[in-house]
């Protein structure tokens, strides 16, 4: 995806900042909202039974899906009235301009529409062993995978919950606090999303509670793995919201890729397909996606061919992604920042 020339091109379209106004927040402030934030939304799952992880219970346990999604609901309702308080009352932010500010008004289709297709380009050598080379795109048409999912809990919180609650917190209302403490545009898609990042880091504990086996090496070594992959599409997602100003986009964008997983970097198509590298749950997409017992049948199309059309197309998709994501990320609403920028 030629992250270093993705740098450059930002560096280079933020290498003027605009002129700001007295901050209503002051960044310290911006930052200790963040921070509470994260642990509003991370600190419940561990002061009740029921969300508690154990050797005994598994985050992946029914019960426990449906008491931390009641948690992560409140968690967010809390944050959401604490910014909205802190949007109006700090600032002279009008209710129609905190709306925008947070994401949620307007609603552009077209945002929307041209988010998810900036990431199925990204996704195409994916996309195209699951749709083509596995047939999935039969399941596709009929929308009997989507069904399936989500009668799940899993298929639930890993598609619905988890990218609304998630986008909510770490993008619609850490993000506007940093744009009224005037946070530089950069340090907002860079910094912004490392809270996102280390509020995964929990699950190191987690992990080693379900699998005490499993040595302190690798099990940190995956945890730093989550926080790195959490992060970068932190980045992603940031930046989008800033360019869209539509939390919806990046919610259905975050659900994309929670579909889709770590794309293979090696191996021959077909064989193994479902496996995600270094996955946040273990067997999530195998909870999801595939047989009942978690192991994802081999196709047929595992010949050279199929192989080879699939990493030309993975590395088209990151190219197409590098050279997209500005054209695709425009928008008439786009949050204040990138609208004072672009009339430098």
């Amino acid at each position: 995806m030629a992250p270093i020339g993705v740098l450059h091109r930002l560096r280079t379209y933020y290498s003027k900042e605009p002129a700001q106004k007295a901050p209503a927040i002051s960044p310290g402030t911006a930052a200790a909202l963040s921070v509470l934030f994260t642990l509003i939304y991370v600190v419940p799952f561990y002061l009740s039974k029921a969300t508690r992880p154990s050797p005994q219970l598994s985050r992946d346990a029914p019960s426990s899906i449906r008491a931390r999604i009641r948690a992560v609901t409140l968690s967010c309702f809390l944050s959401a009235i604490l910014t909205i308080y802190v949007i109006l009352d700090w600032s002279a932010v009008t209710p129609s301009e905190a709306l925008k500010l947070l994401g949620w008004w307007p609603i552009s289709v077209v945002d929307i529409t041209k988010t998810l297709l900036l990431v199925s380009i990204l996704f195409a050598g994916p996309l195209f062993e699951a749709g083509i080379v596995d047939g999935g795109w039969k399941d596709w048409v009929r929308g009997t995978y989507v069904l399936q999912t989500l009668r799940s809990w899993i298929g639930y919180r890993n598609f619905v919950a988890g990218p609304i609650s998630e986008e909510i917190i770490w993008r619609s209302l850490i993000i506007p606090i940093h744009i009224l403490a005037n946070v530089s545009t950069t340090k907002i898609i860079f910094v912004t999303p490392l809270y996102f990042g280390i509020a995964h880091v929990h699950h190191y504990y987690e992990f080693r509670l379900t699998h005490p086996h499993t040595s302190m090496l690798p099990a940190l070594m995956r945890s730093l793995f989550q926080f790195t992959y959490t992060s970068l599409f932190g980045f992603f997602a940031a930046f989008v919201f800033l360019r869209t100003g539509n939390v919806y986009s990046i919610v259905l964008a975050h659900t994309f890729c929670n579909w889709q997983g770590l794309p293979r970097v090696w191996g021959r198509v077909g064989v193994d397909a479902g496996e995600i590298i270094g996955p946040a749950d273990a067997g999530k997409k195998e909870d999801t996606k595939g047989s009942s017992n978690g192991v994802v049948a081999t196709s047929p199309g595992t010949g050279v061919g199929w192989t080879a059309a699939y990493y030309v197309l993975l590395v088209s998709g990151a190219v197409g992604f590098y050279w997209m994501l500005f054209p695709l990320t425009e928008s008439a609403n786009a949050l204040p920042v990138f609208q004072a920028t672009k009339q430098q």
